[in-house]
């Protein structure tokens, strides 16, 4: 792994504006084989329209460069934007794939929906990785790291000189990612987190989301050193601090406004609800599930 690790894959960052959400395209530029990481499939709630639009982007730029699709991966099963993942297994024909605990986020939400019909086996995907197990996009090596705190199935990849980080750090100005989620733990995310900096300094760091802090542009990419030197969530903390400060912040955020349009789909793999007899398809809604509402 050390010898992979110095291979630096070509990395393509697409900002999806209206979650704040980061996809990405990661190649090979010996083989050209590539793998999309947590793409979005556009949704407005106002007028429950969906669109690839986001989607398609990616397409178009993995034409444009002579790309093959090797995997199309998602982290964990987002709670703020729906998954494209099943669109792009039908447009590419390329293997889907995420964490094995994916089981534990399937059975927990189909209580919440009251979907005694939903497999929670994981077979909506077609590849479930285990802590530790490695696959290649052409000559990279890709390793898996389970990283919880944020959802019980998140995981991280490692590609070469890349980890994808999904929603355990931003930016060093934006902080850590929130541990309220059903399943979530802030203790649990600080170990996550912990293992991801025991990476080499050097390594870069992508984040699944950038909220802009203070108005700057959108960015996305760290390293390990600069996160433990500037990210004022761990830099100099004990995980304890860790703790009493992310559970203090996360009793003042609401949920995202999209996290029960979207969890249905995700614990999917990213397939909408099926039309019903008029042909329209409807999402559910489980009324006082979740806590944290703000009302102001």
């Amino acid at each position: 792994m050390k010898q992979q690790a110095l291979i630096k894959p070509d990395v393509k960052a697409f900002y999806e504006h209206l979650t704040s959400s980061i996809q990405y395209v990661v190649s090979d530029p010996v083989t050209r084989q590539c793998a999309i990481i947590d793409p979005v499939l556009d949704f407005d709630e106002k007028s429950g329209s969906t669109s690839t639009r986001s989607a398609d982007a990616i397409l178009e730029y993995i034409r444009g460069t002579g790309l093959t699709v090797a995997w199309i991966l998602d982290t964990h099963p987002h709670a703020d934007h729906f998954s494209a993942a099943q669109y792009l297994k039908d447009k590419t024909g390329a293997p889907t794939a995420i964490g094995e605990h994916v089981t534990d986020v399937q059975a927990l939400w189909r209580d919440i929906y009251n979907l005694p019909s939903l497999p929670v086996d994981g077979s909506q995907w077609d590849r479930l990785f285990k802590d530790g197990e490695t696959f290649s996009i052409g000559h990279l090596q890709a390793r898996v790291l389970f990283s919880p705190g944020h959802t019980l199935a998140s995981i991280t990849y490692v590609i070469g000189d890349a980890a994808f980080v999904h929603d355990t750090m931003f930016m060093p100005d934006g902080g850590t990612a929130r541990a309220d989620f059903p399943g979530g733990d802030a203790a649990v995310l600080w170990r996550t987190i912990q293992a991801i900096l025991s990476l080499s300094d050097e390594t870069r760091l992508f984040t699944g989301h950038d909220y802009q802090p203070d108005g700057r542009e959108a960015r996305w990419e760290s390293t390990v050193r600069e996160q433990k030197r500037l990210n004022p969530h761990l830099a100099g903390k004990t995980e304890a601090e860790f703790v009493a400060l992310r559970r203090a912040r996360d009793r003042t955020l609401p949920m995202p406004k999209l996290i029960l349009h979207a969890l249905q789909v995700n614990i999917a793999g990213g397939r909408l609800p099926e039309p019903e007899a008029n042909g329209t398809r409807y999402l559910k809604f489980p009324l006082n599930a979740l806590t944290g509402s703000a009302w102001e």
